[in-house]
């Protein structure tokens, strides 16, 4: 349904990978890999789903994760996000390259649920003091945990938007222009609503390319994960962790959570798939004094493979292309029907499984169908 109703450019630009796309297939076919050894005779008319994050509770365990140039895909945008997920009881994140205002999203956050979790993702850039102005405009506005992305020193090699010639605003080529006569809903409302632009980069606009040179460093190091502790006042979180020798500097460097993640396979084509390195990380943060929670994102397309990433050692998940399709195919109804589908995927697992707390899914209850040589695996 999103594909149907999406122009061809917007749509890859969420569908697609770097390079040739290893990566994106890998991190999915890695689920498929999974194989769950339920446990019968066990109560489960009434499961829960709820997790605690951070110290605090959530009701599902995913969130969404952030995603640039979301008012592409939809005119609602992060709106639609964040108001969906503050209604299910998850957290939103909001991307540096998004298409809404920190201020708007808190805002529209709290609107549906005065405690709503909101979150602001950040890459740091080439000038600190903009990253430093990003980081109090969300301080400001209440969101209470930065999630720092650091797989990004630059953009990966996306062919499709190559082909597709994407850049922002959107580009009227005679391609664009008969995807206008395919999707007409689509350019409607593109037409008629705000004119696209990053609210973070004060309407940057050109190809992603040249974004990209304009925001990200490739001389960040974990030094400055230093820097965005004294900026920042609420919980931090990594998000790009690729090996276990990383997560556990990172975990020294005092974050609160890591998250293991190839960028859903849009960066280094090849990467790592997050949960076949998912147990060896597990092993190598135990002996950390104060150790982290463990997030996980790329390949998740169904609450089967969230409950598959719990039991193999995750405390929570992020969900991105999931949310995406969902936005695509029909605004802030398609995000909540996402979730909904999430939710009694979720649900539906536990029950098969013979669990009735996620705290109760355990490396028992899955296998793998082929272990993978493990590249960066250490012990403390």
């Amino acid at each position: 349904m999103a594909e149907r109703r999406t122009p061809r450019a917007p749509f890859d630009y969420a569908d697609g990978g770097a390079d040739e796309e290893i990566a994106l297939r890998r991190s999915r076919s890695a689920f498929a890999d999974v194989i769950f050894h339920p446990r019968v005779l066990n109560d489960v008319a009434t499961v829960d789903t709820t997790r605690s994050v951070l110290g605090k509770p959530v009701s599902l365990p995913f969130g969404i994760a952030p995603t640039g140039f979301t008012r592409m895909m939809h005119a609602e945008g992060e709106l639609a996000g964040a108001a969906a997920a503050a209604a299910a009881g998850i957290p939103f994140t909001l991307s540096t390259m998004g298409t809404a205002s920190i201020e708007e999203v808190a805002a529209r956050s709290r609107q549906v649920d005065p405690n709503a979790r909101t979150w602001f993702q950040l890459y740091v850039w080439k000038d600190r003091e903009c990253s430093a102005e990003l980081i109090r405009r969300a301080a400001a506005a209440g969101m209470e945990t930065l999630v720092v992305t650091v797989d990004v020193p630059v953009g990966g090699r996306r062919l499709r938007d190559v082909r597709n010639g994407m850049t922002v605003p959107p580009s009227l080529t005679p391609r664009t222009v008969i995807d206008t006569a395919l999707h007409p809903a689509w350019w409607f409302d593109f037409l008629t609503t705000e004119p696209l632009s990053f609210s973070s980069l004060d309407k940057s606009s050109g190809s992603i390319k040249e974004l990209f040179e304009k925001m990200f460093d490739p001389s960040v190091t974990i030094a400055d994960l230093a820097w965005i502790r004294s900026e920042w006042p609420g919980t931090i979180v990594v998000k790009g962790v690729q090996t276990a020798a990383d997560a556990v500097r990172v975990a020294d460097a005092g974050v609160d959570a890591i998250v293991l993640s190839n960028h859903g396979g849009r960066q280094l084509d090849r990467a790592p798939t997050p949960l076949d390195i998912l147990p060896g990380v597990v092993r190598a943060l135990e002996h950390v004094p104060v150790r982290p929670e463990i997030w996980l994102d790329s390949g998740i397309m169904s609450g089967g493979d969230i409950v598959a990433a719990l039991a193999l050692g995750a405390n929570f998940t992020f969900i991105g292309r999931a949310y995406l399709y969902g936005l695509m195919a029909g605004g802030r109804a398609g995000v909540d029907r996402s979730i909904a589908i999430l939710r009694s995927e979720i649900e539906r697992s536990m029950r098969l499984l013979g669990v009735a707390h996620l705290d109760d899914v355990t490396p028992e209850h899955v296998s793998r169908r082929s272990v993978p040589t493990l590249v960066g695996a250490i012990e403390r």
